[in-house]
């Protein structure tokens, strides 16, 4: 994975005004389009956005920028740091507000659809708990009648790359485990035991 500046936009606006790098350059650097670089060199978009000094900022330093600016098929390489960020992998994804009272419905959908899918892998795509899994796959959810599946990619809980990447994992995990991958439940099944018939 290629290590991006911080604050790409802002670094894209310091090189454009302060070396004769190529478009191709600085985007590549940035992580950008040259059109996208080429629009903030126009004044299209960026404007109020004041430049950030990659080199003050220990990100490049001034030789590797006069390398680039004598060669314009070489690219910038960023400096190494000492305490790169890290992205939060443990716990639960933060769920916006609004969507929070959908998550019954996306769970609904996975248990249907994906009975492959243990609770540990719902609770990472979706950022719910266990005990709300437990209580909408029981039927003891305090908004039960109301809860429909829905899909959680459609209502925005979670990615399509993200749900496949589960959905192969536990699939893979049984196939492993020499267990059969559960066949998710027909449709009749589930509005059946709805209607508590």
């Amino acid at each position: 994975m290629t290590t991006l500046p911080l604050m790409p936009k802002a670094t894209a606006v310091w090189l454009i005004e302060k070396t004769a790098l190529s478009f191709t350059q600085i985007a590549e650097f940035c992580g950008m389009h040259p059109l996208e670089v080429q629009a903030i060199a126009d004044g299209e978009v960026a404007q109020g956005i004041v430049g950030y000094d990659p080199v003050a900022n220990h990100q490049l330093k001034q030789e590797e920028i006069s390398r680039c600016e004598a060669d314009p098929d070489a690219r910038l390489k960023i400096l190494p740091t000492n305490n790169p960020v890290k992205r939060r992998s443990k716990g639960a994804r933060y769920t916006p507000v609004a969507k929070r009272h959908d998550r019954p419905d996306g769970i609904a959908f996975l248990l249907r659809n994906f009975p492959q899918l243990n609770d540990l892998q719902i609770v990472k795509l979706l950022g719910t708990t266990k005990d709300t899994i437990a209580k909408v796959r029981d039927k003891q959810h305090w908004n039960t009648p109301n809860i429909k599946p829905r899909d959680p990619v459609t209502i925005g809980l979670c990615s399509q790359m993200d749900l496949n990447a589960a959905v192969n994992a536990a699939t893979t995990r049984l196939e492993r485990e020499g267990l059969e991958i559960p066949q998710p439940l027909p449709m009749d099944v589930m509005e059946h035991e709805k209607s508590g018939e």
